[in-house]
């Protein structure tokens, strides 16, 4: 079996604490979770992408690692309701898999940040979504069985895990957001692994 990708874009760190969460869920189930960022946009046109990876965090994604995962967890910060431009343009860079269907029957699910508690996460959850959809990726939410889902008066959705970032740069995830953060990851390696060894879910 694959590693589970969590491929995420993060501008001020509190996507990535994110996903580090999930990759503790992930981790939890014996699997392995492999932590990849995208770069960011350039406003003048360049010869192709950066090069080299970013002189700190996760290397940047390939398509390879997208072609060879068992899953994939894809975070955001919510931009106007829809998620960040470098993210989408690295989607939107993936039609010679959609091409080959490899990334068919994959599970997959979302999550974002957002500066406020109504700042168009759900939103931003739901659009995320689609190019997933259109590779043919089945997506996995969080079920209200969850405790936190019920008590939170933070972030997360029965989307995905959320964050609200009330302070400037805080990005600390509270108690509630980080146990939906691991919930999502074992939920997504349990589908995986399932998938992998032909059982049902």
């Amino acid at each position: 079996m694959g590693p589970v990708l969590i491929l995420y874009y993060s501008r001020h760190g509190a996507t990535a604490a994110l996903a580090r969460a999930i990759a503790l869920g992930v981790e939890s189930t014996g699997a392995t979770a492999m932590l990849r960022t995208v770069p960011e946009l350039v406003t003048v046109e360049e010869d192709g992408e950066p090069s080299t990876d970013p002189a700190s965090g996760p290397p940047y994604v390939s398509l390879q690692d997208l072609k060879t995962c068992s899953a994939l967890a894809l975070g955001s910060p919510t931009r106007f309701g829809n998620m960040a431009a470098p993210l989408k343009h690295f989607l939107d860079s993936t039609s010679s898999l959609w091409l080959d269907g490899a990334l068919i029957n994959k599970p997959a699910c979302v999550f974002t940040s957002s500066s406020s508690m109504h700042g168009g996460q759900e939103s931003t959850l739901l659009s995320m979504m689609l190019p997933l959809l259109h590779h043919g990726m089945v997506i996995s939410g969080i079920p209200y069985s969850e405790p936190a889902l019920h008590n939170t008066t933070e972030g997360g959705t029965p989307y995905g895990p959320t964050h609200v970032a009330t302070g400037h740069q805080n990005n600390s995830l509270t108690q509630t957001e980080k146990q939906l953060c691991i919930a999502q990851g074992k939920r997504l390696a349990a589908l995986a692994t399932s998938l992998y060894q032909g059982n049902s879910v």
